[in-house]
């Protein structure tokens, strides 16, 4: 899809009715001519707004859909306000404010909120704004406007030189992990740099330099927060299950009495024309050359904005655009093709990516990329491409609005670019009108040759610009000098923590359930609030049944089914689905195969046509074979440039040998290459039957319905009875080892310790989970909190039980600096010895029960979820009434359960460790740990 980047989720434009009204949250609206018989409704976002004395501006948008309430707020400052030598600085004043403030405690932000079963707690920042939000329990509303508050108003006096240095760590090792150490990172960022003139605040992108990240200053980050971070350049978006009666009153409590702060300066910075293009070449350790061209589009809600992005969605939006017809489809040079959008009121940043087959020429495929940009240029696109982008809009925007925070980011966005929330009519309107002469004037005038930048990213070496870490002297001697904080007058009633309200009455309702007569199970989630129906299909089976000579033939069976049917080719099926706005997924994974859509109410009975027919007429053609066996072929060899899957993927070569569970679902390339056409129907006929799979819906959909679409679409599917399970047996736990894979020159290593886990039906099931949310389930956990907070080794850690209807693997570990490698192995071994050891304590024990129980609602946020959930109940066997009752189950648990099956399934002397990253640096200090033999991984 052509993604519209907005940093808080990806969405695409749109073309779509939603009016305004107050009060009532979303609801139905006005009617608009559906694409797929009959006429729909569409929903509208109900709002208020209004300016507190001191300036913070309050929008309102009351939502009893479920109780959740998202906090979400922004300061209108990014980028576009630093100043030459502090760049990145607003990205990195962003992660000083989870470092604690004067009433909540130092580095206690997050764990408050995970304790409290928080959904969703984040901050971003993109070049105009950073933003923070966090989804939680309805009745822990006040807990978040105190957290939130405390923050705004009492943050400067607790800011100190070792948070500082602590969170410049962090954000270099973000930025290693994201830019350096990702594949093409560094070619991304020198699009930006060639984009703008070094004098433009856009010009570093968001996360800066190391340079300058290293050379922010105490002093620079107070005055930061005095000129910034202040009521009157804040607003705050309030979303979901409150009431309306008490809500001013709360606001008025605990954001009124923070004062005013100085005017903020208005950004003058002017964004020069590009007339003459502009050319670079970028090395990077990379398999596949990647060629880049990238366009400054008017700024977004200005003229011209809308009829870029029908371009961009037309041009390269999904299987049915131009480039990937005929680059990707047609002639075989391309890997993949997308365009993204990057928003901005300086200009918005639109930037197409070519990644060509091996063997391609990055010159070749810009050639052959330029002929669909002339043809585009010349006659424009034709109205049935147009019909298709809005339609995509159309339904991406709606999906955006299923979760509270979406509303409250959609509101934010409205309100940061417009000084309003109240724009969604006029929206509708620029993509309505927008013709197929319009978009074609975009292409000629916007995306001309002569305005663009072309960028190279080609296999060679990575370079990468780095400093020192600042001394402990250093910060020592600026800690002396620097001025002193403040911050509001103090209130001492901020010290004490609010009480959450009444419980709410809610519980997950089981899905209704029922069969077809040929035994295909149908489940069933109601939910009417948007016009919205998901479904995933699930059949039971997945690479666990791939003969150990043949990994990867799941995978490549589900992905035939959609490569072509008996009655539409690739090409048509990629084209009916974008008609109705959607793209039918499908994958495999261990224990399932799958098939996903998300679609407008009106458009369902379309959507099941297209699963149906990709389940139950896979057409197998010979040409279509050949063309996804050499993606995938291409896929295995793109998985060298990706840190963690070469991690993930060896860590299964050593703990599984002899076992389907030995290979990723993707497989190898000598795989790919021997599976025939007889093989893949042969998989699909014995994986693929009713009895083995279930249809999970979740939605704008009746029981009725419901019923009546499964039965005309899929009764007349036949098979025999269920499938024989087929579950790999558990190997023998490994002796402890260290794995290298060299990735020499890497800024960080992919850092795993792994041992054997637990099957998904252990019945310590849920024990295993409170024990993982307390050991590196959460940002507040024991590993995060180790590796990063206090040594600053990551930018983030965390592990996790994977559960397979067999035992699947335990994993623990991060993204790590190179040279902290053996410090860091050290530390998780040290966890995962201590969790071992003794009971954890009461405070954590309680915050994993609260945080695991109360934030099981997110599974259920959005129809898709709902649908995956429920499906996945189905494979893993799941009783009907099983979320109802989890929540019990989780409370019941005590230290001594937690403490129980540390001791049973975490064995450090049967822990492998893998680490992808630069041998020579790293093999030394892992040898010193002394954990076994170390070898070095193919």
């Amino acid at each position: 899809m052509f993604n519209r980047r907005i940093a808080f989720l990806p969405l695409a434009l749109f073309a779509l009715f939603l009016s305004l009204m107050v009060g009532g949250g979303l609801a139905w609206g006005q009617e608009k001519g559906a694409t797929a018989g009959g006429a729909a409704k569409l929903p509208t976002i109900a709002f208020e707004q209004y300016t507190m004395k001191n300036g913070l501006q309050v929008i309102l948008s009351e939502d009893h859909t479920l109780p959740l309430v998202s906090v979400n707020i922004w300061y209108h400052v990014g980028p576009a306000n630093e100043k030459a030598g502090r760049t990145g600085f607003a990205h990195l004043f962003e992660h000083m404010m989870f470092e604690g403030s004067q009433h909540v405690g130092a580095k206690a932000h997050f764990a408050y909120l995970e304790a409290a079963g928080a959904t969703d707690i984040n901050g971003t920042t993109n070049f105009d704004r950073t933003n923070y939000y966090e989804t939680i329990p309805s009745n822990q509303l006040e807990l978040a406007l105190w957290l939130e508050s405390d923050r705004m108003g009492y943050l400067l006096g607790t800011l100190d030189i070792e948070k500082l240095a602590n969170q410049r760590d962090v954000v270099r090792n973000e930025r290693r992990q994201s830019g350096e150490n990702a594949p093409y990172g560094l070619v991304e960022e020198e699009v930006i740099h060639q984009l703008f003139p070094k004098t433009h605040p856009y010009y570093p992108a968001v996360i800066g330099s190391h340079a300058d990240i290293e050379a922010a200053r105490l002093d620079d980050v107070r005055n930061f927060f005095k000129q910034y971070y202040t009521p009157n350049n804040a607003t705050l978006a309030i979303v979901g299950d409150f009431d309306k009666s008490k809500i001013r009153g709360l606001l008025e409590k605990y954001f009124g009495s923070i004062p005013k702060g100085p005017e903020v300066p208005k950004i003058t910075v002017v964004t020069p024309t590009i007339t003459a293009e502009r050319r670079a070449v970028v090395t990077d350790q990379v398999e596949l050359s990647r060629v880049y061209f990238a366009w400054i589009a008017p700024p977004v809600f200005k003229p011209g904005d809308a009829e870029a992005g029908l371009f961009g969605e037309i041009l390269a939006g999904g299987k049915s655009s131009r480039l990937y017809r005929k680059l990707v489809y047609e002639k075989q040079i391309a890997q993949d093709v997308g365009i993204d959008a990057e928003e901005a009121a300086l200009g918005t940043i639109f930037t197409l990516r070519m990644t060509a087959k091996p063997g391609v020429k990055p010159q070749d495929l810009e050639k052959a990329a330029d002929e669909e940009l002339n043809a585009l240029r010349k006659t424009g696109p034709t109205a049935a491409e147009l019909e298709r982008a809005r339609n995509v809009i159309e339904s991406e925007r709606i999906h955006g609005l299923e979760r509270t925070n979406g509303v409250a980011n959609r509101l934010q966005y409205y309100n940061q670019f417009l000084g309003t929330p109240r724009y969604f009519d006029k929206d509708l309107e620029r993509y309505e009108k927008a013709s197929t002469a319009d978009v074609q004037r975009a292409a000629q005038e916007i995306f001309s040759t002569k305005a663009r930048v072309v960028v190279y990213g080609v296999p060679g070496k990575k370079i990468i610009s780095n400093v020192p870490k600042t001394s402990a002297e250093e910060d020592k001697k600026e800690a002396l000098s620097a001025g002193s904080g403040g911050g509001a007058p103090d209130e001492p009633w901020r010290k004490t923590l609010p009480e959450p309200g009444p419980t709410p009455k809610f519980s997950v309702p089981p899905p209704t359930r029922f069969q077809l007569p040929n035994g295909l199970s149908v489940m069933l989630t109601e939910r009417h609030n948007l016009p919205i129906v998901s479904v995933s299909f699930y059949s039971v089976g997945g690479s666990a049944t791939n003969p150990l000579d043949r990994p990867g033939l799941a995978g490549f069976t589900a992905t035939m089914l959609t490569e072509g049917t008996e009655g539409r080719s690739s090409l048509k099926f990629a084209q009916d689905s974008e008609q109705i706005g959607t793209t039918i997924d499908s994958d495999s994974g261990y224990d399932s195969s799958a098939l996903n859509f998300s679609v407008l109410t009106r458009n369902s009975a379309a959507g099941f046509d297209l699963l149906s027919d990709a389940v139950l007429h896979p057409a197998f053609d010979e040409k279509e074979i050949e063309r996804t066996r050499q993606h995938r072929i291409t896929a295995v060899l793109q998985e060298n440039d990706d840190p963690f899957a070469l991690a993930l993927r060896t860590v299964s070569q050593v703990l599984y040998p002899g076992s389907p569970y030995g290979f990723t679902a993707l497989g190898t390339e000598a795989s790919l290459k021997s599976i025939s056409r007889e093989e893949l129907r042969g998989a699909w006929k014995r994986s693929y039957s009713p009895a083995n799979s279930v249809l999970a819906v979740a939605g704008d959909i009746s029981e009725a319905e419901l019923r009546k679409l499964a039965g005309k679409y899929f009764s007349t599917w036949s098979g025999g009875a269920a499938s024989a399970e087929t579950i790999p047996a558990t190997p023998a736990a490994p002796a402890r080892s260290i794995s290298i894979v060299d990735k020499p020159g890497a800024p960080q290593t992919a850092l795993v310790i792994a041992s054997l886990g637990a099957a998904r039906s252990t019945p310590d099931y849920v024990p295993l989970e409170v024990l993982n949310t307390a050991f590196g389930g959460l940002f507040s956990s024991r590993v995060n909190m180790n590796l990063r907070e206090e040594h600053g080794y990551t930018y983030g850690a965390q592990s996790s039980f994977l559960y397979r209807r067999g035992v699947g693997p335990f994993f623990a570990g991060g993204a790590v600096r190179t040279d902290a490698t053996g410090p860091a192995t050290k530390e998780l071994f040290y966890e995962l010895t201590r969790i071992r050891e003794a009971e954890i304590t009461p405070e954590e024990l309680k915050k994993s029960r609260d945080s695991f129980s109360k934030s099981l609602i997110g599974l259920f946020e959005t129809t898709e979820s709902t649908a995956l959930t429920t499906g996945q109940m189905f494979v893993f066997g799941l009783p009907n009434d099983y979320y109802r009752n989890l929540p019990e189950k989780i409370d019941g648990i005590s230290a001594g359960d937690v403490l129980r099956v540390a001791k049973k399934y975490l064995s450090p002397g049967n822990t492998v460790v893998v680490a992808v990253g630069d041998r020579a640096v790293i093999e030394p200090e892992l040898k010193k740990l002394d954990l076994g033999p170390v070898q070095v991984a193919q």
